[in-house]
């Protein structure tokens, strides 16, 4: 079996088996006992099935690897026609402990996009009527504040609190339309040692970051990471980085 994708709304991993499609749920307490083997492209998807890929290229080779140009947007449309005719919003996004992201997402899809990245405070600050404006207002502001947080740095934040001072004073320079507090369950006192396994108990999930407890340590796993291996069951046979208090 291979992990072909995953989902953060209902996190689950995607595998392609022999029998076709399959999911693992990543509900708390879910038990995984998974081993690495080898990582390949993961292929592509059609009509509800799974197309496998050999190359060496992943998660993606060339052949299957995707660019939404929206998301390289800074008001001048990339498309053969402009086609973002709805109303759009302009978010700030908070992740422990100060970094502050600005985004553009349809508005339909605000507070979903937020989870999606893993947030723990935002703030929805404008809306436009199609996403141009939107990409060209969040260029403006993104002169100033991130408009990318890359997955080690959402991680070293995870059981930190955000710098409630420092986002007050951010949120001070514009008339928020509405506010967000995330709280994903993970419980965590310390920041989770960042490896890439599918063993262990699943305590959460932080956007795309699965957060799984084996032997006494907890550990922060991008799933994006995990995309292209091939899966057997029997779970690690790696060794792997403890936190200190395993060592208790």
């Amino acid at each position: 079996m291979q992990v072909v994708g995953y989902d953060t709304g209902t996190p689950a991993l995607h595998l392609a088996t022999s029998d076709g499609l399959d999911s693992v749920a990543l509900d708390p307490g879910t038990e995984l006992d998974y081993r690495l083997q080898d990582r390949h492209c993961a292929g592509t998807m059609h009509d509800g099935h799974h197309i496998s890929c050999s190359n060496d290229g992943t998660p993606y080779c060339p052949d299957h690897r995707h660019t939404w140009v929206c998301a390289k947007c800074t008001g001048t449309c990339l498309k053969d026609e402009m086609d973002c005719y709805e109303d759009h919003a302009v978010y700030l996004a908070a992740f422990a402990p100060d970094t502050f992201k600005v985004g553009v997402t349809r508005l339909w899809r605000l507070e979903t996009r937020l989870r999606e990245q893993g947030a723990d405070l935002a703030a929805h600050v404008r809306t436009f009527s199609d996403g141009r404006v939107a990409r060209e207002y969040e260029a403006e502001l993104a002169t100033r504040l991130t408009d990318r947080v890359r997955v080690p740095t959402k991680i070293a934040g995870f059981g930190r609190d955000v710098d409630t001072d420092a986002w007050d004073a951010l949120l001070s320079e514009f008339d928020p339309i509405d506010t967000f507090a995330f709280d994903y369950g993970l419980d965590l006192a310390d920041s989770p040692v960042a490896e890439t396994i599918a063993t262990g108990t699943v305590r959460g999930v932080k956007g795309r970051v699965l957060v799984v407890d084996h032997r006494g340590t907890t550990y922060a796993v991008d799933m994006r990471s995990l995309v292209g291996y091939e899966f057997d069951t029997g779970g690690t046979d790696r060794d792997l980085q403890s936190s200190l208090g395993a060592f208790g």
